[in-house]
């Protein structure tokens, strides 16, 4: 997969940009930058969106900004030349897609059948865009694509929104999904950056869907884990269960036998996409222990962050 589709997988979201006026273009970066998504699929399909290119790229030089909506050369031109690092088209026009590659520019092309899938295939892509997504059928169709054609991976736009964008993003097939929902053009008109930040970060949180699973208390012994643990037991009915290296009083208490990571313990917060979390949370500054962290059938599934907060360690767990 090329690198900046591998980002877009971190990232599970493509905000979908309509710009009307260049002046927005960076203080609109900047609120989905601060938001938690460096990223903009700008559509084409405005006179002021290769300005706002322009203006994104150089103000936000890491943001992953380009071109949507793309219907010609001409336009791929334009758009590369003003700082676009990928295109996404409508539809599948093989003339724009092989130019693309000619010219080493990643491109998303729309589909929506069979026929556009082969046609991809036959053209060396390994990831489409799915479009309208929700029109064409929505997650039932691409389920029922994906199953012939086994190496293909989606991007659905059209219709994508806060509630329904987990059951796309649980499929393994779909790489990110494309929505607007975060960047309404009223928005955008009325220059309210600050809800757009604010939407935009909701829907990142949306998509993690961050919850505390337990805290872990740090014992000397296993003796005082199993009084601790009884205690909680008798206290609230939470049924005392002994594990290997803890005993576990209910799911929402950890007490460990011997102290572990952090002064007091741990907290364990759950997440939906416990490989996106981290990618975004890494965005944001914070790092992660990788000698912490733990796999299973080869994927990881917990992994704690360095340092402490109020004497404890933090750790993600994959829901």
């Amino acid at each position: 997969m090329n690198p900046i589709l591998e980002q877009f997988q971190k990232l599970g979201i493509i905000p979908v940009v309509v710009i009307d006026d260049a002046k927005d273009a960076v203080p609109l970066a900047k609120a989905l930058c601060e938001g938690g998504l460096p990223v903009a699929e700008v559509t084409f399909r405005t006179d002021a969106a290769e300005e706002a290119i322009r203006l994104m790229s150089e103000a936000y030089p890491e943001m992953l900004v380009g071109a949507g909506t793309v219907l010609t050369t001409e336009q791929v031109d334009r758009a590369v030349a003003a700082g676009s690092k990928f295109i996404v088209s409508p539809g599948l026009n093989p003339k724009v897609v092989k130019y693309c590659q000619e010219k080493n520019v990643p491109i998303t092309p729309g589909t929506a059948r069979p026929t556009d899938i082969e046609m991809a295939l036959e053209l060396g892509l390994d990831v489409v865009k799915f479009f309208p997504a929700e029109q064409n059928g929505g997650l039932a169709m691409i389920k029922a694509m994906a199953a012939p054609y086994t190496k293909v991976k989606f991007m659905p736009t059209g219709g994508i929104n806060a509630k329904n964008l987990k059951s796309y993003l649980d499929f393994d097939k779909i790489i990110a999904c494309g929505g607007s929902w975060m960047v309404p053009k009223d928005l955008v008109a009325a220059g309210d950056f600050e809800a757009i930040k604010n939407l935009t970060r909701e829907a990142v949180n949306t998509m993690l869907g961050f919850e505390l699973r337990h805290i872990g208390i740090n014992a000397n012994s296993e003796e005082e884990a199993d009084g601790v643990a009884g205690s909680f037991e008798k206290l609230f009915g939470f049924t005392k269960k002994v594990g290997g290296s803890s005993v576990f009083a209910g799911t929402a208490i950890e007490v460990m036998k011997a102290p572990y990571l952090g002064a007091n313990g741990h907290i364990a917060i759950g997440t939906n996409y416990i490989e996106r979390a981290v990618y975004h949370m890494e965005l944001q500054g914070f790092e992660f222990d990788p000698e912490t962290a733990k796999y299973k059938n080869g994927k990881l599934v917990a992994i704690y962050l360095k340092g402490e907060l109020g004497g404890f360690a933090v750790h993600l767990v994959q829901k």
